[in-house]
């Protein structure tokens, strides 16, 4: 029986990994462990743990990352020592990591310094700002690179990775996206007790190097917003470096009926109020990957998305208020074409899994090779 230890540290990251979780626990040549930490565990954030906890997985491990600096490098040398001891007690035969956040890094190193294969999911993809350095570095750090398509194959190819230990799988959360279990919008708007008949969703999230202007992208992010007329249910940020900023500025909305304001939303639940929304506004990559299968219609905000792989029509804007008000004043007329299917079908569970049950994914080196063009 194989050991598979799965890393989560935010709701993002843990709806793209959900499915692979689900379809290995169901199987008798796995042993599957969960290591939950990151904003999982802070209750600013939602506390997201007991989204993780519904799913009634098998082995579920906590451990407290955050640190009262809030640097990443701090949090990534903490989540290194935990991940490490926890390694130490199970002795996993394989790590999996996803994107391209601080504990993926962290999931990474203790991975490769261990002997332990690293399997990472969505690798060879372009992040923009200091993520993508992260995700770059934990392609580096992976034996296997589960990716969404040929474009990030190609990448990593690129970036001297051994063609036998990339396997495209596409994006899983698309397994989610079109499952038929996703709840009714009703249920949703009763759940959260949001009143809108229409309403757009608000996701804006910090970009560490330009930490400096975050105070003021974020006002005037909200400036816009007050002054527009339309219904808002807005997520909370990541917890990265300029959240603080973000979730201050939000306090402008408290008190305001269009607005409808949670520190997180269940990932379903979430994919069926997308799906119903008018658009979505921000710089979330919900903008970039999940609304354009709905069709739904995105204003995307500043450089974070910069670079990434787009197969819609997307509305980008700088972060000044001119720019943010002329999208929203052409929002209403923007038609968008649905996503061409280009981070796969819905399947990749079923694919993951295939990969894991072939004896030649576990005799890949490891130790790593760089394979020249």
């Amino acid at each position: 029986m194989k050991k598979i230890l799965f890393l989560t540290g935010t709701r993002a990251d843990f709806g793209k990994i959900k499915s692979l979780i689900q379809v290995l626990e169901a199987q008798p040549d796995f042993e599957v462990f969960v290591f939950v930490t990151g904003m999982h565990l802070q209750e600013i954030y939602g506390y997201t743990l007991i989204e993780i906890e519904r799913c009634n997985f098998k082995n579920v491990f906590t451990f407290e990352n955050h640190t009262h600096e809030t640097t990443m490098d701090l949090t990534l040398a903490k989540t290194i020592e935990g991940l490490s001891g926890y390694c130490k007690s199970i002795n996993p035969d394989m790590i999996v990591v996803h994107g391209d956040r601080v504990e993926t890094l962290a999931g990474a190193i203790v991975g490769s310094l261990n002997n332990i294969l690293v399997a990472h999911i969505e690798g060879g993809e372009i992040s923009g700002t200091v993520d993508e350095l992260i995700r770059h570095s934990v392609s580096k750090l992976s034996h296997i690179h589960f990716v969404s398509n040929k474009e990030a194959e190609q990448r990593l190819i690129q970036m001297g990775e051994v063609k036998e230990s990339v396997f495209i799988i596409g994006s899983p959360d698309i397994d989610i996206m079109f499952s038929s279990q996703l709840p009714e919008l009703n249920v949703v708007k009763e759940y959260y007790e949001i009143p809108f008949q229409e309403f757009a969703i608000v996701m804006f999230h910090p970009v560490t190097t330009e930490f400096q202007f975050m105070q003021q992208h974020a006002n005037s992010f909200v400036d816009c917003l007050l002054k527009d007329n339309h219904n808002y249910v807005v997520i909370f940020p990541n917890n990265d470096l300029g959240s603080q900023f973000i979730m201050d500025a939000y306090k402008k909305l408290k008190y305001n009926d269009r607005f409808r304001i949670f520190p997180s939303i269940r990932f379903e639940y979430f994919l069926t109020l997308l799906k119903n929304s008018q658009f979505i506004i921000g710089n979330s990559s919900a903008g970039i990957r999940e609304a354009p299968y709905y069709g739904v219609p995105i204003i995307n905000i500043g450089t974070r998305q910069q670079n990434r792989a787009v197969h819609a029509d997307i509305i980008n804007v700088d972060y000044s208020e001119k720019g943010i008000n002329e999208g929203l004043s052409i929002i209403e007329l923007h038609k968008i074409q649905y996503s061409d299917n280009n981070f796969g079908e819905g399947n990749s569970n079923t694919l993951f899994l295939e990969c894991l049950l072939k004896e030649k994914i576990w005799k890949l080196n490891h130790q790593k090779q760089f394979k020249d063009l």
